[in-house]
């Protein structure tokens, strides 16, 4: 663990100085890596709070986006969608990939393009994939925004602690997937909201067809969609579903027509693709 290094070197620094052989033992590292992987607690600043300052403007900025991409960056959106349609409440919110320490967590090695990502790169593949739009610029105001914006909201959260709202939290399906059941649930579930066609209506985004995420979105796998249809879904009734109903929802919504992404041939060059890739 590359992060432990400094920690070590400093150790052997201080048995130096004292004139002490420097001896390490593995209770040590264990004891010390317990205590900077320590869980924390979920308690991110409020939008409300964000300094009336020139940085206050750009993390103000960030937050607009994410919460309207659709005015705040629409050169750059493909589809119908905003950020906050996955990363809920602004990504604020624990259950639905919460943006909060995540600046804490980045650069970060990431084996879909199998190189280490910095947090404006993951930003930018969002706006790639689940927005079906295309990259912000390296120096733009808009990226940068976001990119202040997420690292505001990690205010607190040191590097290497243990994040456990990071992502979504896994379920798991014990029978084979149901998509005629997930048509079901969803008729009953979800229509009311994104429309009994999937196209999305005024109080919901699309989830399937041109205007919805393309086929490289996490989202598009049906273990991401079901974990997070499970948590959030319907919206202010999460954990109502059982997993079986949920996986199944999911997999009926991912069987639907959605965007193509040019270049997914390219992913995970070196191995590692999840078993429900779509591709």
């Amino acid at each position: 663990m590359v992060w432990l290094l400094p920690v070590i070197l400093g150790i052997l620094a201080l048995a130096s100085c004292s004139g002490e052989k420097a001896r390490v033992t593995t209770d040590e590292l264990r004891a010390t890596s317990q205590t900077i992987r320590a869980p924390i607690d979920f308690a991110p600043p409020s939008p409300d709070t964000i300094p009336g300052s020139q940085l206050g403007e750009q993390i103000r900025l960030g937050y607009e986006i994410v919460v309207n991409t659709q005015e705040y960056a629409r050169p750059y959106v493909g589809n119908r969608l905003n950020c906050t349609n996955c990363h809920l409440d602004g990504g604020l919110n624990p259950n639905a990939a919460s943006f909060v320490g995540l600046a804490a967590v980045y650069p970060e090695y990431r084996p879909r393009n199998a190189r280490v990502n910095t947090l404006a790169d993951r930003v930018n593949e969002c706006m790639e994939r689940s927005l079906n739009g295309r990259a912000f610029p390296p120096d733009s105001s808009k990226l940068q925004g976001v990119v202040a914006y997420i690292t505001w909201l990690s205010q607190g959260v040191p590097r290497g602690a243990t994040i456990p709202w990071r992502g979504l939290q896994r379920i798991e399906s014990r029978r084979l997937l149901d998509a005629e059941n997930g048509k079901t649930v969803f008729a009953s579930k979800c229509a009311f909201c994104h429309g009994f066609d999937g196209q999305g209506t005024m109080a919901a985004p699309p989830v399937w067809g041109p205007q919805s995420y393309n086929i490289a979105a996490g989202m598009a796998r049906v273990s991401v969609a079901a974990a997070f249809i499970k948590a959030n879904m319907p919206r202010n009734w999460g954990w109502s579903l059982s997993d079986d109903d949920a996986y199944d929802v999911a997999a009926y919504i991912n069987a639907q027509p959605r965007p193509d992404f040019p270049g997914k041939e390219k992913d995970w060059p070196k191995g590692g693709k999840p078993a429900d890739a779509p591709y």
